[in-house]
């Protein structure tokens, strides 16, 4: 694995883990102080390269500046499942991939559903990554982030 691959992969997973804290804390808020990580102890925030930190406060405050259209887009393809019935996890797995298909040209669409879908492998349950992909994939699909 390259060092940009594992430096965006771990920026993404510190970007869910902020995201579910502050949304966990019913902090969602687009003025949080990012100078850390929630959960984060401080020797694992020195052990973070620069480009890891920097990708990660863009996600987290792409995310959180963006996060009534993001919800909103969530909600429109989660038509079984409301907004605040998605665990807090697979919400915030959503909620920066959203981000990074709106705003992040640079990102391909398969990768952002990619880096998802191994995410909520990762964190969240053995069925989850289906839900995921799934409401990215449509989402892709319709072109609606073009």
């Amino acid at each position: 694995m390259n060092k940009g691959f594992s430096s965006r992969t771990r920026a993404r997973e510190i970007a869910v883990s902020t995201l579910y804290s502050l949304d966990f804390n019913h902090n969602l808020d687009a003025n949080t102080d990012l100078l850390s990580f929630p959960g984060m102890s401080d020797e694992e925030m020195q052990s973070l390269g620069e480009e890891e930190t920097t990708y990660a406060r863009l996600l987290i405050r792409g995310t959180l500046e963006n996060l009534s259209q993001i919800d909103g887009i969530i909600s429109s393809y989660s038509i079984n499942r409301p907004l605040d019935k998605i665990s807090i996890v697979d919400r915030n797995i959503l909620r920066i991939s959203i981000f990074q298909l709106l705003y992040q040209k640079d990102t391909p669409a398969a990768v952002v559903i990619d880096q998802a879908v191994k995410l909520s492998q990762a964190l969240s349950n053995d069925v989850s990554y289906k839900f995921i992909n799934g409401i990215l994939d449509k989402f892709v699909k319709d072109g609606e982030f073009s």
